[in-house]
Parts: structure tokens; sequence; C-alpha cells
């Protein structure tokens, strides 16, 4: 069978998505100092690319499967399949402008100059919302457009960290976005689906176990009924029987977020020995 071409990205996101794909398995290795590294699985060639472009080739059918930001979906307005949201590098689409010209209310009284890497997202946005404006394409480091070269700009954030440190305030959210794995359109209807399949199964474990521990304890037979009560699990916990009749050890994996709050219920229904810790995988 042809090797599914997989794009990977370039820059910020990519600790995120190697590492993803190392705990799913399917280990990335360096390939001397080129852009094609390797892929522990020989059903996959990778190549590395800039994120902007990598939905394009998606898009084109240059590469099979990729991660690539939502954002640059949008922007582009690619026709491309979106399999999975990773939820990696969660980022804000924001407009900002300069604390003073913000408060003053100039914005909406004068023509503006408007600078952002998004030019359809931002487009629409300023037809949306009336202003009297010019756009002008950056090519990173937007946030330093301000005052002098822009008076309002339109780019990412994950915390608005640096915006701040340039002395803007943000003014609106256009939109959210995270790395997604993204397809051509005719791949899942073609003979490497079973493959992507494979792949998704893979990722998804690994997205699913991260937000989940696993809980392990020991429970009395009169405690039993009490402490299931109380144990939340995917489908149903494990329960196994002590020796010399001590009980049973029950387990079950549950959301990372509501540790804090079930322990204190399990150790008041009964039960004891009660045990955290992590694990790699989660395939229902």
């Amino acid at each position: 069978m042809t090797p599914i071409n997989l794009a990977l990205p370039k820059g910020r996101m990519a600790e995120g998505v190697l590492q993803l794909m190392s705990e799913a398995g399917l280990k990335v290795s360096a390939n001397g100092r080129n852009y094609r590294p390797l892929c522990r699985d020989p059903r996959f060639e990778l190549k590395i690319l800039k994120p902007q472009d990598i939905v394009r080739m998606v898009e084109l059918g240059r590469h099979d499967l990729a991660f690539a930001g939502h954002d640059w979906v949008v922007e582009l307005g690619a026709s491309v399949d979106e399999l999975l949201d990773t939820e990696l590098d969660s980022v804000r689409i924001v407009a900002a402008a300069p604390e003073l010209l913000v408060a003053s209310g100039e914005l909406r009284t004068r023509p503006i100059v408007v600078a952002s890497e998004y030019e359809r997202i931002t487009k629409e946005w300023l037809a949306q919302e009336g202003y009297d404006a010019v756009f002008v394409r950056s090519h990173g480091a937007t946030e330093v457009f301000p005052p002098e070269d822009a008076d309002l700009i339109v780019d990412n954030t994950a915390t608005g960290r640096t915006l701040v440190e340039n002395g803007l305030a943000e003014i609106a959210t256009l939109m959210r976005s995270s790395t997604r794995l993204i397809a051509n359109p005719g791949l899942m209807k073609g003979p490497q689906s079973e493959v992507v399949e494979e792949f998704l199964l893979l990722i998804r474990s690994v997205l699913d176990a991260r937000k989940r521990v696993m809980l392990e304890m020991n429970v009395t037979s009169a405690s039993l009924d009490r402490v299931l009560r109380a144990l939340p699990c995917m489908r149903r916990p494990t329960v196994m029987p002590l020796s010399d009749d001590g009980g049973f050890a029950v387990k079950s994996a549950v959301l990372r977020e509501e540790v804090a709050r079930i322990i204190p219920r399990l150790k008041a229904a009964g039960a004891t020995d009660i045990l955290e810790y992590p694990f790699s995988k989660v395939v229902l």
C-alpha cells in the first residue's frame, strides 16, 4: 500500500504534536537536519512544513493527513476534513489596540490601520463591526505594530500576556483555535482509510488518558456498595476479591479534574489504601 503522507507543523506547535505521537507509539526521529523525519510506523511518510502551508497542501492533495491549526483552516477557507481536535496549543484570535486609544473611543470615529497575519478573518470582522479600516498584512510580531504602524491588530494569544506587555487591550475575541488533525477530503473514502482509523484510535487513546487517572483502593464487603455508588467510571469499575476474604480491590479510571472531589467521598464511604496513578492510553 502507498504510504500516507503526513505533514507535521514547524514552530511552536511541533513539540506538542511530536510528544503526542510518541505517547501513541508512533515516535518521530530526526533524519539528519532535513525536513523529512522518520516515523516508527513505516506506513507513514513525514514532512515538516509551516502551519500556514500545511493546510493548502492537504487541500490540494499533496499531503494526505496533517496536524494544523484550525485558525489557518478558517483563514484559508480550505476544503479539508477535520478529523480530530487535539485541544493542543489552544489560542484565541483577538482584536487589540493601545489602551489609550480604546479608552478614547477613537477607533470608531476615524479611519484606522489594522495589521494582522489573518487577512480573511480580520476583514470579515471589520466589515461586520462597521470599522473604516485599511488592512496591512503582518509577517510575525504583529503586537509591535501599534501605535506607530497600526491602530489595531488581530493576532492569536494563549494567555494575553504579550498583548499586555505591549500596552494593548483586547476589544474582541474573533474565534478560538487549537491543533486539529486534518485530511484531504478524499482520504477517508480510499484504501488508506483503515490505516487512518487506526492512527485516530491511537491518538484519541492518548488524549483520553491525559484527562484521566486510575484510582485503586481496598474495600470491605460491608462498604462495597457505598463505595461503588461514590465511584464514577467509564463503564464499570474493576472489582477483585482480596486474599483471605479480606474484602475487595476496586479500581476505576476517573476524570483528573474530579479527583479532589471524589477521594473524600470514597474515604467517607469506607475505601482505604487509596492509590492514584496515571496511565498512557484509554481505548474504549
